[in-house]
């Protein structure tokens, strides 16, 4: 790694660099104040980043420092990178969470399970890093970020954005630009080359360099103010004459430049000394043990690599260390292909094949030209193991080499077809279209066409989720019906969810057409039926024949899903049959299978699916009146997107807004999430649900027009899921607080239709209170009764509330003051209690109207606890430990502690003890 000077420890000090080096010193400062630290050093090759690196760890020398890098390389192992950053730290595991403890023994192949989730290996790695900073202040230096394999990373990016309150710092060195990497969005600071000045100096600091002035001149316009530049272009120009700075500046990158100076050099030394460069230069990992034995099984006398030391060019310690990572390249990049197929060979041959079988498989790839199914086996096989720890990026990788290398061209094709589905899974469809390609290309039977068909339309789906793509989707079902029953009912599935998601459709196709292909030809389902045979059976009639036609079998697979089942089926299906669950109105198993759902995912760390599951446990706790637990589960999906980097809609916070009734605010936040979908594969789905919550919040605040509009909106296309009946309810108060029975009345019989078909007291409860708005007299007494009774039966606390305002409303129309304020009364206790403001204060005007009067409340306010801090508080007072909550909001245990003591502070507290009756 390029180093910038010699000091007695032998480093060159560093010449200008004044904003960097304070840079670097706020990092140490903040550290030592007990705060964590985060910053990213961008800059080409050569600009100084690994010096300034070296300059943080002199600075922080009293504390505890550890460093990593990234190694250019086609070999990704999964979890390399952060291996090597947290292996001095591995006996602090110990104390982590059974769940992370196991995630991160699986992710650096220290034991065998089910692959891990990303994010509950980030979690454990930051349990593991401020564990070990509370010992002693921690410096993570990682060098070469760019060439981190991907998973290693996203987790550190990950642990990054998660440190708050612990002495850490964590410092990245990139040639990558800002928002090209995983590091986009942390605090960063650009290397610019060295001002003039400064060049100069670093340029007569050299020994040996040329003292003519020209030849000095055009050292530093080749250099542009790169400091490596400025160290390593001089050693071809010792010898030059006056003369030769007559020339024009070489335009090309400078990178290349030092490259060029590099070989220049390499190629001076004696021919086994090259030889044992291009060894090291071909084994990414710097083992000097295997660099010896190389060296050995060719025959290279031990001090061959003397010459290369003494020219500055390698350093052998713990590790084999290139001067510089552009000095590898270099060497790599300039051999001959026979050369490298040789130096691979020679390596494979030196590797452990027990004890280290991926790198020798990947080895032989490299060595190999011709088909080979032992090699391409080896390949496969590691890149199971790479699977099994999470590193979808690296199985890719080692099935592409399997696929190329495999002589049969039927194997050939299944495994081309599994590099690309891996390759998808590791976000690189382009990637995995060339693999398809491959896979199409060679002979395969008709099963494995189909599903080469099947896996091309999920890419394409994943790019566009456009038209085009639903109806590949809808082939490659169809297509697999003779083949694969079961995949093809799976993909009929798929298809139709995914059609959902879409909303209307573009051209040509939509979910009512996928829905009666599946009528018609997806296979028998097996019997007994899976839970995904009855998923489709009920989806496919929901949406070519109805929702009354579809009301059994969807209760049926209600039903089905709410008895114990397994882990995989209650993360794969779930949100479908909670989604069904809330379209039969049935609260309570809505609210099970939620409960199950959130519960699930926390407990194997699904983190990719919690936050779909969390969505929906949001909606739940908004319809019980829950708004304060719904508010808290927002605060934890925003925590998860901001760690996850997720694009996902959280439709269940614009729900909890619109209840919230905040006026403009929730207005803004609503169109916003409605402004998020635009382009993207939910767009039909989250119009819709925005447009509810927009009725909601409309008819709350008495803007009938607007309600009616959004509520309109909303229900205009009915195979929309949920919120297409949902919003019947809101137009029909809007038309007929409006007085428009044209449009109220309509709307009350198709809501009628479907809540007859239900015939449960949350579905018949909403029936009679929309009923009872367009009707008069005795009748509209008799309804609004009726409505009260049934939701008094149900967890739908919200539509009680609803329901006792409507029915005081229309009490004190009648004149019938005293029981309007009972019911008023009740209404406004329970919307204050909810924290439904708009409809309390709707509640207190009708109050008012009737001549009543609310009592003030008395006392000053505290002060307010943020969403964060009374998560915190509550996960507390129900008897979380610090590393449970932690592990829930994605925090380190230090990092709650000091949210505890703020909310401690607030609250005028001392204890967890107190938590309960402060709260």
């Amino acid at each position: 790694m390029g180093r910038l000077g010699t000091n007695d420890d032998g480093r060159r000090p560093l010449r200008g660099r004044k904003r960097e080096r304070d840079a670097l010193d706020a990092v140490t400062r903040a550290v030592e104040a007990g705060r964590s630290a985060v910053l990213v050093l961008r800059g080409e090759a050569g600009m100084g980043k690994t010096a300034l690196l070296d300059h943080l760890a002199a600075r922080a020398a009293g504390h505890r420092v550890t460093r990593g890098a990234g190694a250019e390389s086609e070999m990704e192992l999964p979890y390399a990178g952060l291996h090597q950053l947290c292996a001095p730290f591995l006996e602090h595991a110990a104390r982590l969470p059974g769940p992370q403890r196991e995630a991160l023994s699986t992710a650096f192949g220290l034991s065998t399970a089910p692959p891990p989730d990303r994010f509950l290996v980030g979690l454990a790695v930051l349990g593991l890093l401020t564990d070990a900073a509370a010992e002693k202040p921690l410096f993570c230096l990682v060098d070469d970020a760019q060439w981190l394999d991907k998973v290693s990373a996203q987790t550190m990016s990950f642990v990054a954005r998660r440190m708050l309150a612990e002495p850490l710092a964590m410092v990245f060195a990139t040639r990558e630009p800002p928002g090209r990497d995983d590091f986009a969005d942390l605090p960063g600071l650009t290397l610019e080359g060295l001002a003039n000045a400064d060049a100069r100096a670093l340029l007569d600091s050299v020994p040996g360099t040329p003292v003519d002035d020209q030849v000095r001149e055009r050292i530093l316009a080749e250099a542009r103010g790169n400091p490596l530049a400025l160290l390593e272009l001089p050693q071809d120009r010792r010898d030059a004459e006056p003369a030769d700075a007559l020339g024009l500046p070489d335009p090309g990158p400078v990178a290349k430049r030092i490259e060029r100076s590099y070989l220049t050099r390499v190629r001076a030394l004696p021919a086994d000394t090259q030889r044992v460069l291009l060894l090291a230069a071909a084994e990414p990992i710097g083992d000097v043990t295997l660099l010896r034995r190389a060296t050995r099984r060719v025959d290279i006398a031990p001090g061959a690599v003397g010459p290369a030391v003494a020219a500055g060019l390698l350093d052998i310690g713990a590790l084999v260390r290139f001067r510089h990572p552009l000095l590898r390249s270099a060497i790599y990049r300039s051999a001959s292909l026979s050369d490298v197929r040789e130096t691979h060979r020679v390596l494979a041959e030196v590797t452990d094949r027990s004890l280290d079988p991926d790198r020798r498989a990947w080895h032989l790839a490299r060595a190999t030209v011709r088909p080979d199914e032992a090699v391409a086996a080896d390949l496969e096989a590691a890149a199971g193991r790479a699977m099994s720890r999470g590193g979808a990026a690296a199985a890719a990788a080692f099935l592409a080499h399997a696929a190329v290398l495999t002589p049969q061209p039927r194997r050939k094709a299944a495994r081309a077809l599994a590099a690309a589905e891996a390759k998808l899974r590791a976000g690189a469809p382009t990637a995995a279209r060339e693999l398809l390609a491959l896979a199409e290309s060679t002979a395969a039977d008709e099963r494995g066409r189909a599903r080469a068909a099947l896996l091309r339309a999920r890419i394409a789906f994943s790019s566009t989720h456009g038209a085009e793509a639903l109806t590949a989707l809808l082939a490659a079902a169809r297509d697999l019906v003779p083949l694969d029953a079961d995949l093809a009912r799976e993909t009929f599935l798929d298809t139709i969810s995914a059609a959902t998601f879409a909303g209307r459709p573009a051209s040509g196709i939509d979910v009512r057409n996928i829905a009666a292909a599946a009528q018609q030809i997806a296979p028998r389902a097996a019997n007994p039926p899976r839970h995904v045979d009855l998923l489709l059976d009920a989806l496919s009639t929901r949406f070519s024949d109805g929702y009354e036609a579809a009301a059994d079998a969807s209760r049926a697979v209600v039903r089905a899903l709410r008895q114990e089942t397994g882990t995989e089926e209650v993360l794969r299906w779930s949100w479908l049959a909670s989604v069904l669950a809330a379209e039969m109105w049935d609260d309570r198993a809505w609210t099970e299978l939620s409960e199950r759902h959130v519960r699930t995912a926390r407990a194997v760390g699904a983190l990719a699916e919690l936050p779909l599951a969390l969505n929906s446990r949001v909606v739940v706790h908004v319809s019980a009146g829950e708004l304060e637990a719904a508010a808290l589960l927002t605060a934890e999906i925003a925590a998860i997107q901001e760690a996850a980097d997720s694009g996902f809609t959280a439709f269940g916070t614009l729900t909890l807004a619109a209840w919230q009734g905040r006026d403009r605010e929730a207005a803004d936040l609503i169109r916003a999430g409605m402004d998020g979908t635009a382009g993207r594969e939910e767009t039909g789905f989250g119009v819709a649900i925005t447009q509810r919550a927009l009725a909601v919040l409309y008819n709350s605040l008495g803007m009938y027009e607007e309600a009616l509009a959004a509520a309109r909106e909303a229900s205009r296309d009915p195979w929309n899921l949920i919120a297409a009946n949902r919003a019947l309810v809101e137009l029909v108060e809007a038309g007929a607080r409006l007085g428009r029975p044209e449009v109220a009345e309509p709307a009350l019989a198709r809501l009628t239709r479907i809540t007859d078909a239900a015939g449960t007291d949350w579905a018949l409860g909403t029936q009679a209170r929309s009923r009872a708005l367009l009707t008069r007299g005795a009748e509209a007494d008799t309804l609004y009764r009726e409505a009260v009774e049934r939701f008094e039966r149900t967890l739908v606390h919200s539509e009680l509330a609803r329901t006792h305002l409507a029915y005081g409303e229309w009490l004190r129309r009648e004149n019938r003051r005293g029981d309007a304020r009972h019911h008023l009364r009740t209404a406004h206790a329970m919307f204050s209690t909810f924290g439904a403001e708009a409809l309390a204060e709707r509640a207190v005007r009708e109050l008012r109207a009737t001549g009543d009067t609310l009592s003030a409340r008395t006392g000053a306010a505290p002060t307010p606890l943020t969403a964060q801090e009374k998560q915190i508080a509550q996960l507390a007072r129900g008897g979380l430990t610090n590393s449970e909550i932690g592990a829930q909001l994605f925090l380190s245990p230090h990092t709650v502690e000091w949210h505890l003591r703020k909310v401690y502070a607030k609250l005028g507290i001392n204890s967890r003890r107190q938590l309960h009756m402060a709260l």
